[in-house]
């Protein structure tokens, strides 16, 4: 590949448009959203949510583990938040009730990841992929790892086709995670086994909202007002409160369960109506 087309295009903390080409910062977008709770607590905060302080913040992942370049880890064991997207997808396939997590990786676009480590690697440090560029050396380790990968020549990212290649690799517990409710739908009319994980849903409008409740197993909460708004009340259960998770069907919530029974954390059981939210909401919701 030639160097000057290394672009990557994300969109993280609140929902600001960041571009990296050659594992440099280029563009920040203006930020919609101006506290995040989450963001408070990353491994490099961001207490007051600003261009500056989102380019530091990228700047840190890039240095700390290559994001969006040919060194980019894709192995990690720890854990960020308890009931994240990547923290769950790993957990499933530990305890045996999924066996592959279809994920967009930056390098490698649309992914199949059957080990732990690799989905909270891939999936635990990555903000919403909007556009990257091919790496083999970042392709080389996924497949090295177990993984697969869709498109090595583009880094395309298909969802559903990534959730087809692992139904092609002979996987039938198949967990995908999904920003855009469209393809969410179709992938549940095409592979409606799948386990659909709503992720980076902030700005859904109240329409999208609707669609993605009504074919996700599992919805994060981000920043978005709509899925509180309509999601939440649907749900079977919510982990968390500031960033909450929602499970829309019995296999979301019990995938959840099963990660509390194993743990040896506290937790609080109580009926409710849902959402719960407290007082430490991202804000503005959007």
């Amino acid at each position: 590949m030639a160097i000057d087309q290394d672009e990557h295009i994300i969109e993280a903390i609140g929902r600001s448009r960041i571009v990296i080409r050659n594992g440099s910062v280029v563009e920040v977008g203006e930020p919609r959203i101006k506290d995040c709770p989450l963001a408070k607590r990353f491994a490099f905060p961001v207490l007051d949510i600003r261009a500056e302080s989102v380019k530091a913040n990228i700047e840190h992942r890039i240095k700390a583990f290559g994001m969006c370049t040919a060194d980019r880890e894709v192995l990690d064991n720890r854990e960020f938040v308890g009931f994240g997207a990547s923290e769950l997808l790993s957990f499933g396939l530990r305890a045996g009730i999924i066996d592959a997590a279809v994920l967009a990786c930056d390098g490698a676009g649309t992914v199949v990841v059957t080990k732990p480590a690799m989905a909270q690697g891939v999936g635990g440090r990555m903000s919403g992929l909007v556009k990257t560029s091919p790496h083999l050396a970042v392709m080389e380790r996924i497949e090295n790892g177990g993984g697969f990968v869709l498109d090595h020549t583009h880094a395309a990212m298909d969802q559903v086709a990534g959730v087809a290649l692992a139904a092609e690799k002979g996987f039938r517990k198949i967990a995908v995670t999904i920003a855009s409710p469209e393809v969410a739908v179709t992938i549940r009319k095409i592979h409606p086994e799948t386990l659909i994980f709503g992720v980076h849903v902030t700005g859904l409008t109240r329409d999208e909202a609707e669609m993605l409740s009504s074919a996700a197993d599992l919805i994060t909460g981000c920043a978005s007002k709509t899925v509180r708004e309509i999601a939440g009340p649907k749900a079977l259960l919510q982990a968390g409160i500031a960033i909450p998770i929602f499970a829309m069907t019995r296999r979301g919530k019990d995938l959840i369960i099963e990660k509390i029974r194993q743990s040896d954390e506290q937790v609080l059981v109580k009926p409710t109506k849902l959402p719960s939210l407290g007082d430490q909401q991202p804000a503005p919701l959007i």
